[in-house]
């Protein structure tokens, strides 16, 4: 798992992004406790792509938002794009022992939208909405499942350490029971957001879901639901981590990797029908995104249909 770390902005935490490389699984696992290493830890950051931390032993601390947690086996943090992590201290996760999963929305399938656009969707991928509002999300496993949560995690690793025939079928299972999992442990404290702390997120992406093949701006977004753009933009980065233009670009991103996956269509309509007409800003947004020409991924990625 390769991340690019984005240029700092004033006094703003590091961000880190992850763009698979061509025929990479947009899955990872790393081991987590006293000495791991992994991209960010030396400083505060965040990530534009959810995860799960995992807890079988308990030990150290967890440092997230302005939250600093006590380790204890069984504990689940939900970590959202935009969640800002602490930086680890020498021993932080002293005793600790547990496992890191992150993944893109592209992993549980081509059908998916992304991160924040795929709650309502998605149900699955709806405990990553908080991302930025407080924190990562801190949930339990209970005793009598931990057994089982070790073992599907450690299933999931294995798959992609071995990768035998299959394993690019068997990730995307695994995955899907670990977060089948999350979503029940999480259901009361998401049903809260839902009812009671998102309903202006709800809004902003309803109106993304519907229009972003046409032209849309923050301005249309922000008349949609009622109110400025300055307080749109403001809230939406506070919550989720990412501007509302930069969520209508991951949509028609999304969009244009199925586009290109499944038909033959020139670059330029692939553009149009996802709300970018220009097909030269088109190529340069997804080159920029994705570290390569669309050309270029759709000949990594194009699936026969025939």
């Amino acid at each position: 798992m390769r991340t690019r770390r984005a240029p700092l902005k004033g006094d703003e935490p590091a961000k880190y992004a992850w763009r698979p490389d061509p025929g990479e699984l947009p899955v990872a696992v790393l081991r987590l406790g006293h000495g791991a290493d992994f991209d960010g830890a030396h400083e505060a950051h965040s990530h534009d792509f959810p995860g799960i931390a995992y807890f079988e032993a308990s030990g150290g601390v967890v440092r997230h938002g302005r939250h600093v947690r006590q380790v204890e086996a069984g504990d689940l943090f939900v970590i959202a794009p935009g969640d800002v992590m602490g930086r680890t201290r020498g021993d932080d996760l002293l005793g600790a022992r547990g496992w890191g999963v992150f993944f893109t929305a592209d992993a549980l399938g081509p059908e998916t939208p992304g991160a924040h656009l795929a709650w309502r969707t998605h149900p699955l991928l709806f405990p990553f909405v908080h991302g930025g509002a407080t924190g990562a999300l801190r949930l339990r496993v209970p005793g009598d499942q931990r057994a089982e949560w070790a073992a599907r995690v450690e299933a999931l690793h294995d798959e992609l350490r071995q990768r035998r025939d299959g394993y690019r079928e068997a990730v995307p299972a695994h995955l899907t029971l670990l977060l089948v999992g999350v979503s029940r442990l999480a259901a009361d404290v998401v049903g809260d957001l839902r009812e009671n702390a998102e309903p202006l997120l709800a809004e902003v992406f309803d109106v993304i879901e519907r229009r972003y093949p046409e032209q849309l701006s923050l301005r249309e977004v922000a008349a949609a639901v009622s109110i400025s753009p300055g307080h749109l933009t403001s809230t939406v980065r506070r919550r989720t981590g990412r501007t509302v233009q930069e969520w209508i670009t991951e949509r028609r991103m999304v969009q244009a990797r199925r586009l290109l996956a499944v038909t033959d269509l020139p670059i330029g309509e692939t553009g149009s029908q996802v709300g970018i007409p220009d097909a030269g800003y088109f190529a340069r947004t997804f080159g920029k995104l994705h570290g390569m020409s669309p050309t270029r991924w759709r000949r990594f990625n194009h699936l026969n249909t025939g």
